[in-house]
């Protein structure tokens, strides 16, 4: 799936490719010195439920804990989620450390049930969409 719908309305809040991600994301304020995990949940219609910074690490890493965010999906009756994180170094190119957890969150959201949509890198004026860009 490269794309996460295609576009039919524009709905408040309602995610439909990852540049609308992207312009939800940029509203967060966060640190871009420290690597942030953040956290999207989306219902049925791909509208945003909650969004929630989960993790917030160093300069180059951060942990990641699946319970932690299924729980949250699973509070948040979350039909979808989507992941991100910023590169403190602004460098756009996802790790194999990034790949290697999107990967493990795809496959634990196929046995809850929960679609995990995408991955995305971003700094204050770009994102990589692991989703449209990697073959995972």
């Amino acid at each position: 799936m490269k794309q996460i719908l295609t576009l039919h309305e524009n709905t408040k809040n309602k995610i439909s490719n990852a540049e609308d991600l992207f312009k939800n994301i940029k509203k967060i304020n966060i640190n871009y010195n420290q690597e942030n995990f953040i956290l999207i949940c989306l219902n049925t219609k791909n509208k945003i439920l909650k969004t929630d910074i989960l993790f917030k690490g160093g300069l180059n890493a951060c942990l990641i804990d699946l319970k932690t965010i299924f729980s949250n999906a699973l509070i948040n009756n979350s039909n979808a989620l989507i992941i991100a994180h910023n590169h403190p170094s602004n460098s756009l190119n996802p790790s194999s450390e990034d790949k290697e957890i999107f990967k493990k969150i795809k496959d634990a959201g196929e046995i809850l049930g929960i679609k995990v949509l995408d991955s995305i890198i971003f700094n204050k004026k770009e994102f990589y969409s692991l989703n449209d860009n990697e073959n995972l």
